[in-house]
């Protein structure tokens, strides 16, 4: 059995001190030369044989990571100088690394191997604890951000606080608490009959509801505000093409969030419900299967981002008849997945900014990664792909500069494989070495050199 090392990653960080040096030829004539510049603080230092930077789309050879605290310090070519002061240096010569990995939609409280019913009957507190398993196998992916849409009951708020807590070790949380839909539609429970009476958390009818909605899960600790623009596969009684939520109620949903400071991603599967939210000034659209010319155009002037989870549909169609879905699932499954897949080739075309955005939850959770090569597949390079799972996603959560990088003063969040993605994207479905925060939570491949 491996021993896995935890630790609590809300921590203060260190502080740094980015010394700049000087070039000889732009002193005058006389001027002294500056003294040698000291050595970015350090405690751990990475001596990597391949290293990924999404940022300039570079592959960078022979390279040292110092780390200080929780923060990456500096990136520089190999060298007895470069590990001057770091009390450990673990050797990833023979490894490819690159910035640890984000998924920009999962459902870390969802099991897909528990069936609808049987989930009636499940607690708030037992979908934090299924949470916090899921989180754990998503971390040791090489998953070291992830954003939760949608969860019942503020779960994954739970979830999110005790990781940060390290009470239970996960990937770094953006959580959205309920997701916000209409009476009858997607984002609502629509299994139990009449006389149950039962109502989802995040029902909202009208702008004023809506309104009241957002501010609730906002008061319970959402970072982002989630809401359900249509209908969905998965959801008794709605179609994916219909639009859910006037316009008028999404921009009240939308200028809500925008005071709470509160990003929106709205679930959109049809093309009405998508232009209505790009108008509103969504920040990202989630599925977006069935897009048109216009709302392409849309998208592309305003700048938002596109998270189409194109791979679950292979494990959906295997798994879902003999699991027990509804047939009504099954169909809308399998009449969408094709189409989602040609429409993500045109936004690609279209330079639609793209993140890897999975639905997780949908599908097992740890099994993230096996969508950068459907991406790959459906025209993207293994180089947009990692970008889409690094910088793009990122800059999609607001966290640009903080994680998905190798900047320093981001944090020290990376994945070490033994191949090569660039030439075969699935390397990244077997990470051998995960560090979040500068603390190794796995550690395959690695070896210490002092």
């Amino acid at each position: 059995m491996k021993t896995f090392l935890t630790c609590r990653v809300r921590r203060r960080a260190t502080p740094l001190v980015v010394l700049l040096a000087i070039g000889l030829s732009g002193l005058e004539t006389g001027a002294q030369t500056p003294p040698a510049l000291a050595a970015p603080p350090c405690s751990v230092a990475l001596n990597v044989g391949r290293l990924i930077d999404p940022e300039r789309g570079a592959v960078l050879r022979n390279q040292i990571i110092r780390i200080a605290g929780d923060r990456i310090s500096g990136v520089s070519p190999a060298g007895d100088a470069a590990v001057q002061g770091c009390p450990q240096v673990l050797d990833l010569s023979r490894s490819t690394v690159l910035p640890g990995l984000i998924d920009t939609h999962t459902h870390l409280t969802s099991d897909p191997t528990i069936l609808r019913y049987e989930r009636l009957g499940l607690s708030i507190p037992r979908l934090a604890l299924i949470g916090a398993a899921h989180a754990r196998r998503t971390l040791l992916a090489g998953f070291t951000t992830v954003r939760n849409l949608g969860a019942d009951g503020y779960a994954d708020v739970a979830l999110r606080d005790a990781i940060n807590a390290g009470d239970v070790i996960g990937p770094r949380l953006i959580v959205s608490g309920p997701g916000i839909g209409i009476t009858g539609g997607h984002c609502g429970s629509n299994l139990l009959a009449p006389e149950f009476r039962q109502t989802s958390l995040g029902t909202a009818d009208g702008p004023d509801e809506v309104r009241k909605a957002v501010r609730q899960n906002v008061r319970y600790g959402a970072d982002v505000i989630k809401y359900c623009g249509t209908g969905g596969v998965f959801s008794k009684g709605t179609q994916p093409g219909m639009q859910q939520f006037t316009p008028e109620e999404v921009a009240a949903l939308v200028d809500e969030a925008r005071m709470h400071g509160r990003k929106v991603a709205v679930h959109a599967h049809g093309a009405s419900g998508i232009k209505v939210a790009l108008r509103a000034g969504v920040d990202s659209i989630e599925h977006a299967s069935l897009i048109d010319d216009e709302g392409l155009e849309l998208a592309k002037k305003y700048k938002v981002y596109f998270s189409m989870d194109i791979y679950n549909t292979d494990y959906t169609q295997s798994e879902s008849k003999r699991r027990g879905e509804l047939p009504e699932f099954i169909r809308k499954d399998a009449m969408i997945g094709e189409i989602q897949r040609r429409n993500f080739e045109r936004a690609l075309k279209a330079g639609i900014r793209m993140t890897l955005g999975t639905d997780a939850g949908i599908y097992p959770h740890g099994d993230n990664a096996k969508q950068l090569a459907v991406m790959v597949r459906y025209g993207m390079t293994p180089m947009q792909a990692i970008q889409a799972a690094t910088i793009n996603g990122a800059d999609a959560l607001g966290l640009a500069g903080q994680v998905g990088t190798l900047a320093v003063g981001a944090y020290a969040d990376l994945i070490a494989v033994d191949d090569d993605p660039l030439v075969d994207i699935r390397a990244l479905e077997r990470v051998s070495v995960v560090l979040k925060g500068g603390e190794v939570v796995k550690s395959g491949a690695a070896s210490s050199i002092r």
